[in-house]
């Protein structure tokens, strides 16, 4: 088991160094200048050239990412040139809406997937089963921005039920801030319990027709037993994968729900730096992102070992 977690830490630290590579190359390409933008339509070119000898941008592209990989090394992910604060600072101030957002999304996703996916494998081939098929490929096909402003409009326009965006203020209470968060979990948590929804169904459908299902009904054991204790048991490992898999998504995903919703979260900070051209934000926002999916698919892996104890690494 320690052997598996110190080769998967090493794989984490390459896939790092690549993803590093990649953001730092697709950056640099984009078209843009941060001193351009930051000095305005009106800046004379003397001040832009001066600017980017300040920032650093005047160096050539492989000194720059070599700086760049040197600071990363040291938990460094640089300054942000807008908000003039450092980058992995500004980061944690906005982690804490991104992180309740993605955990309630996916608690609400897992509420509806699971036991539609359940019941629509128990039932193959009814009605019940055809509507969940057509309800996940449309639920899967719906743009998040266009549910979060149709819900925005109905529940919080209209009747009023809960706040239209924003986090609330600086001395709002726990319970307020996740009044906010309610229409936008929702939205992330019906788009994506479709794929849940069909991989549960999926893996439940390869148990339920095995040998010890079988003969678990054979010796007159309670439906609702042999379904949840026995068949659901050992389809998880699937389930669990894909809950993984979304999990890491809604992290990465939260960009434009955040920004219907005026949320102050990691998603907003990636958008306004992409806007800006602030290069050490996007850098860096990415990468943490890109770390917080490895490690969630490095939990999932750990978890398998709980789950089915003929796991072995």
């Amino acid at each position: 088991m320690l052997s598996y977690i110190v080769n998967r830490l090493i794989g984490m630290v390459a896939v790092m160094f690549i993803v590093a590579t990649v953001v730092f190359v697709i950056i640099r390409v984009t078209p843009g200048d941060p001193a351009a933008v930051m000095l305005g339509p009106d800046a004379q070119p003397s001040d832009i050239v001066e600017l980017r000898s300040k920032l650093g941008l005047d160096q050539p592209l492989p000194v720059q990412y070599v700086t760049w990989l040197g600071q990363i090394a040291i938990g460094d992910l640089g300054q942000s040139i807008f908000l003039n604060q450092p980058v992995l600072s500004a980061i944690g101030d906005r982690a804490e809406p991104t992180l309740m957002l993605t955990v309630m999304s996916m608690l609400i996703a897992v509420a509806i997937a699971l036991p539609i996916g359940i019941a629509s494998a128990v039932w193959r081939g009814s009605l019940l089963d055809q509507a969940t098929l057509t309800a996940s490929m449309f639920t899967a096909s719906i743009p998040s921005f266009w549910l979060g402003l149709l819900v925005m409009q109905l529940f919080a326009v209209k009747l009023g039920w809960f706040p239209v965006a924003g986090y609330g203020g600086p001395g709002a209470s726990f319970l307020d801030r996740m009044t906010h968060l309610v229409l936008p979990a929702c939205v992330l948590g019906i788009v994506n319990s479709a794929l849940i929804t069909r991989f549960t169904r999926a893996s439940m459908l390869d148990v339920l027709g095995d040998d010890y299902v079988r003969t678990a009904r054979a010796k007159g054991l309670p439906e609702r037993r042999v379904v949840l204790k026995h068949a659901l048991k050992n389809a998880l490992i699937p389930i669990l994968t894909v809950i993984g898999l979304t999990t890491a998504l809604l992290i990465s995903g939260a960009v434009v729900t955040e920004t219907v919703f005026g949320l102050p979260g990691v998603g907003n900070l990636v958008v306004n730096g992409v806007l800006r051209r602030d290069y050490p934000v996007i850098q860096g926002a990415l990468l943490v992102i890109a770390a917080l999916y490895v490690l969630v698919n490095l939990a999932i892996d750990l978890l398998y070992l709980v789950v089915d104890p003929r796991v072995r690494y």
